[in-house]
């Protein structure tokens, strides 16, 4: 391994799998041991990086594989960059690297929930709402989307997955600590905080009873959140009458209808780029 400068915070190699401080880190797998902690648990280099690079002053520590750090490779600029901002880093071996994450590619960060929670930003432009969204790699998806297309914001409302949920985290490959990612009780909550916030309610739906891109649907230029329904049912009527427009996407193929993490993207893109126009 390659000497680091004395003062920086690298500790000595953790090399037992069944240590407390292990299992403690795994254990933030689970949903109730994030809440208990107060804690997330990032996994992989990309997420650890952008979370380094976002978000340091949240991270508590950052557990890397003792090998990669002899080497000039992606984990060791992670490790150094982590160095650099006074983070605790954590040389393991492969076992303990194993034990602490399934999914972590010789790198994971446990970092405060404040991490991820955060409030809707003053004066946003685009805002995506996901209702009762609850696929992780949907949700995710959708995040990744919202932070492409310059998003200001994106709402996870009612019965949605845990943002903090590792898949959820991995999924949206560092997008995660790009833009405030808000929990709402109710689409209605998130709904009228979009209004307060100034911002027309668009909702993607099938249903919609104008085209998106036609002529005579509703400005995409005007400051807009855009509401996105369940992967598997979409938007009900009652939540559909919150939005003062329905939209919909349209299809030149065969195809029924098209993922959240698509729909997502041309959705938003069209009012980036209508703005942007």
């Amino acid at each position: 391994m390659t000497e680091r400068p004395v003062g920086r915070h690298l500790s000595a190699t953790l090399a037992n799998p069944r240590a407390d401080r292990v299992k403690q880190v795994a254990a933030l797998a689970g949903r109730s041991a994030r809440r208990r902690a107060g804690q997330v648990l990032v996994e992989g280099p990309q997420a650890v990086r952008e979370l380094v690079a976002h978000r340091a002053e949240h991270v508590r520590d950052v557990y890397v594989l003792e090998d990669a750090l002899g080497a000039r490779g992606p984990l060791a600029l992670i490790a150094d960059a982590a160095l650099d901002a006074g983070l605790y880093v954590h040389p393991v071996t492969a076992d303990v690297a194993h034990a602490l994450s399934g999914d972590g590619q010789g790198i994971v960060a446990v970092a405060s929930s404040g991490a991820v929670s955060a409030e809707l930003p003053a004066a946003p432009r685009l805002v995506a709402i996901l209702s009762q969204v609850r696929d992780p790699g949907n949700a995710g998806a959708a995040i990744r989307v919202a932070d492409a297309a310059g998003a200001d914001a994106v709402v996870l409302a009612g019965d949605s997955v845990d943002p903090t949920n590792p898949k959820v985290v991995r999924a949206t490959a560092g997008s995660l600590f790009h833009l405030p990612v808000v929990r709402a009780e109710s689409l209605d909550a998130a709904v009228k905080a979009a209004r307060e916030a100034g911002l027309s309610i668009l909702a993607a739906d099938v249903s919609g009873d104008s085209e998106l891109g036609s002529d005579g649907g509703p400005s995409l230029i005007v400051p807009t959140a855009w509401v996105f329904g369940n992967e598997a049912w979409g938007l009900s009527a009652e939540e559909l009458s919150l939005a003062d427009a329905v939209v919909r996407i349209p299809l030149f193929g065969q195809a029924e209808s098209l993922n959240l993490g698509t729909a997502a993207a041309v959705c938003l893109y069209a009012s980036a780029w209508a703005a942007a126009s």
